[in-house]
């Protein structure tokens, strides 16, 4: 009942959030973007009224274009690779450029949308071609497509391994770390062509039980009978999924919020004073971030009680008993492609030593096609976002790769 309730308030509200943003853009349009300081609060309060709020629609990629290293400007081709009726297989490439590595990332289903990788996605299409997992939110899928659970997720990652085609690069980042490495553990005992050339995981709770966070302990102080009594919910009528059990985006969001609660709102603060001040580079860049921060996707009930109780409170997958497909998963069967793993010092979702774990669990892949890269300095969004991700990380992405052709 309180996701119905939230969505017939968010009903009654979004015309006022719209109201307030459409009064922006008249501002904007009537002074040609030079608002006078007179009406600059009047535009701090509007955009702070716009954003307090969830939003359940897909952001867009809009990635036109990239620089090339000789500042040229390059246009990036985007097209529909295939689907499922809870994914799209999008598929970003350089127009005019062929035979670059073929790279799939694979995306969190945890609450937010495929597009908060955007700056991943656009850094990796500077040397690479790159597919990536567009999941749609389940609120939207009608109950006839059936239920999607932790299988269903490693089903996918090897069906459209099977449509990119060999020497494939999988790349996973936080959650979907454990599903890649389940999908490449059982595509290389079944001998598969299209096992990827490397695998690259990045911040993701292999073994939880490395340097657990506070995330990890959340998890882990409540059985799992609590998570499906407190957290799951029915989606609202007015959604096509009506009637799905889901546990909400906007649930876990608003969860992780108020761990830092405190700096958000100094967030917030910040950016009506820019406004105000007419600093409009630096406000935008917060007020483009909370824009695709607040946009939530809800995960399918069996998903993520299935991903709660076999990887964070039995941890299944580092004590060699988690079952996939309906069979043992063994990740001593991964013998050939590169892997990397990547953490960072700072994250406090994503413990150090927790993706680590990947390297000792495929024990039979020989040492010189294992690396690590610990990044100082950077929390869990900065592993795969930002300055130190572009200066640091993807350099060692990049190699990597190259390296396993």
């Amino acid at each position: 009942m309180m996701y119905q309730t939230y969505q017939n308030l968010t009903n009654f509200v979004d015309p006022l959030r719209w109201a307030a943003k459409e009064q922006n853009n008249v501002l904007e349009h009537y002074f040609d973007g030079f608002i006078p300081k007179s009406l600059q609060v009047i535009r701090a309060l509007n955009e702070q009224i716009s954003l307090m709020g969830f939003t359940h629609s897909r952001p867009e990629f809009n990635i036109q274009f990239i620089f090339d290293s000789d500042e040229n400007e390059i246009k990036i081709e985007e097209h529909l690779a295939t689907k499922t009726a809870f994914c799209n297989l999008l598929h970003f490439k350089k127009e005019g450029v062929v035979g670059e590595p073929k790279v799939f990332l694979v995306t969190p289903m945890s609450g937010h949308f495929a597009t908060l990788l955007k700056g991943t996605l656009k850094t990796l299409l500077k040397d690479h071609e790159v597919y990536i997992t567009d999941w749609l939110n389940i609120r939207e899928v009608p109950l006839v497509a059936g239920n999607f659970n932790f299988d269903s997720y490693v089903d996918h990652i090897i069906q459209f391994l099977g449509f990119i085609g060999e020497d494939t690069h999988l790349m996973a980042v936080c959650q979907p770390t454990v599903a890649a490495l389940v999908a490449t553990a059982i595509l290389s005992e079944d001998r598969s062509a299209v096992t990827p050339a490397s695998l690259i995981l990045m911040a993701g709770p292999i073994d939880v039980r490395m340097n657990p966070t506070k995330v990890n302990l959340l998890a882990t102080q409540k059985p799992i009978s609590w998570f499906k009594n407190n957290l799951i919910e029915n989606v609202p009528y007015q959604c096509l999924g009506s009637g799905r059990r889901v546990y909400p985006g906007v649930t876990q969001l608003t969860a992780f919020m108020n761990m830092n609660l405190k700096r958000h709102q100094e967030t917030f603060k910040k950016l009506y004073k820019l406004r105000v001040e007419g600093k409009d580079e630096e406000a935008q860049a917060i007020a483009d971030f909370y824009e695709e921060y607040f946009a939530v996707m809800d995960l399918s009930e069996n998903f993520y009680l299935e991903t709660v109780e076999k990887i964070f409170q039995k941890t299944e997958l580092p004590k060699g008993i988690l079952e996939c497909q309906g069979r043992i998963v063994n990740p001593r069967a991964i013998k050939k492609p590169f892997l990397l793993t990547i953490e960072g010092e700072r994250d406090d979702i994503c413990g150090i030593g927790q993706t680590l774990a990947a390297q000792d669990l495929c024990a039979l892949l020989p040492a010189y096609r294992k690396s690590h890269h610990l990044q100082a300095g950077v929390g869990h969004y900065g592993v795969f976002n930002g300055k130190r991700w572009e200066k640091y990380i993807y350099p060692i992405v990049r190699n990597h790769i190259q390296s396993s052709l």
